[in-house]
């Protein structure tokens, strides 16, 4: 059995790699362009593009002597689903949790 989500959960879990798919989500962008509002190296950027690209979360396209990334809008697709699996839930309504434990300070 495969498991396609392990490889997307990891890739979401780091807060830089959640910026760049961002970013990517207004539009297709060069690796120079994605690195400059991030604060490290384009070494570090283009090591977290490998593993947004291995996830599958967007595609790397060299034109010329740009390499060009495109989000994949599909990637994430199976990874909403598993989540959406969760929504069965409500929202926990804290109004109704209070007036069912009581008010414990009466008149305040």
């Amino acid at each position: 059995m495969s498991d396609a989500l392990s490889p997307v959960f990891a890739a979401l879990a780091d807060p830089t790699r959640r910026a760049i798919l961002a970013m990517l989500l207004e539009d297709d962008m060069a690796v120079t362009d994605v690195a400059a509002p991030l604060s490290i190296s384009l070494a570090a950027v283009s090591k977290h593009l490998g593993v947004l690209a291995r996830a599958g979360l967007i595609q790397q396209e060299k034109r010329g002597r740009v390499v060009w990334c495109k989000l994949d809008p599909d990637a994430m697709r199976g990874a909403s689903a598993w989540m959406q699996g969760f929504g069965q839930f409500d929202d926990l309504d804290l109004d109704a949790l209070e007036a069912l434990l009581g008010d414990p300070n009466p008149g305040d």
